[in-house]
């Protein structure tokens, strides 16, 4: 970590902090997800920091970026992306996402088909269509989030550590300090903006409109990953193009609960463009 460096650069209004591994090499960019902060990328910017510029932002919220009280949806931190491309002078970077951050780098793949040269998926939010949301029907899950936080952050960064040492052992233990540090920094101003953010809906037709490579890692549901081998057919059936790696034995967090095969079908991915 020592040799990578950090900035802040403004974005969409606000201030965006990252981390860059750096060198004149191909930009890719990864996007954390809900609770994480750029830093919980380490052990995958280490694999691929000799061939790449690997570039870990945190999302607005979290880590030391601004976390604004306003901004509430999702499709600011689509434009925090699109903008942090451009503020930094990325030339069609590789952008690669797990769960909220996949999210937004699928929804920066159909809206601005120039900006990427392909796209990673870890585990991204891909539901079936869900009926009509109603005003406050979020309003529960932003509290459960709210008091996730609260248990967080009355928690020292030590008992986080051994706290997910012990609810996630096949984890390595260079993931548990970043995991804990980023509980620690995220906004409560996360879990308020969840009041206001609709349900995902079926993101078949969006995804259709991605013309560039795109590849869907998948994991076991039984374990808490969210796609299941019906939806990814679904991806499959809307995008012919997409590649679907499934990785068993892993949930949610697939590259913290196997490191190996995930970065072994992201390389062999990476090598195919």
């Amino acid at each position: 970590m020592t040799e990578w460096t950090a900035g802040d650069i403004q974005a969409n209004g606000i201030k965006i902090h990252y981390y860059r591994t750096g060198g004149a090499k191909p930009a890719i960019v990864l996007c954390h997800g809900a609770t994480d902060n750029g830093l919980c990328w380490t052990p995958v910017a280490g694999a691929l920091a000799k061939d790449y510029d690997v570039i870990m932002p945190d999302s607005r919220w979290h880590g030391f970026s601004d976390g604004p009280a306003e901004g509430n949806d999702a499709d600011c931190q689509v434009e925090d992306l699109v903008e942090f491309v451009h503020a930094l002078g990325l030339e069609k970077p590789v952008l690669m996402g797990h769960s909220m951050g996949a999210n937004t780098v699928f929804q920066v793949g159909w809206r601005y088909p120039q900006l990427a040269r392909a796209i990673i998926l870890e585990d991204p939010p891909f539901r079936e269509p869900v009926e009509r949301q109603e005003p406050g029907q979020a309003e529960p899950f932003a509290q459960r989030m709210r008091q996730s936080l609260l248990g967080y952050k009355a928690m020292s960064r030590e008992a986080l550590i051994e706290m997910i040492r012990q609810q996630a052992p096949a984890w390595s233990e260079e993931e548990l300090g970043p995991w804990a540090d980023a509980k620690l920094e995220v906004s409560f101003n996360f879990a308020e903006m969840m009041k206001n953010r609709p349900m995902p809906a079926s993101p078949w037709e969006d995804l259709a409109k991605i013309t560039c490579p795109v590849l869907l890692i998948t994991a076991d549901p039984e374990k808490g990953a969210i796609i299941t081998p019906e939806i990814a057919r679904k991806a499959a059936q809307a995008l012919p193009s997409l590649k679907v790696v499934r990785i068993h034995g892993a949930g949610h967090s697939i590259r913290r609960e196997a490191f190996e095969p995930y970065m072994a079908a992201v390389k062999e991915f990476l090598s195919e463009l």
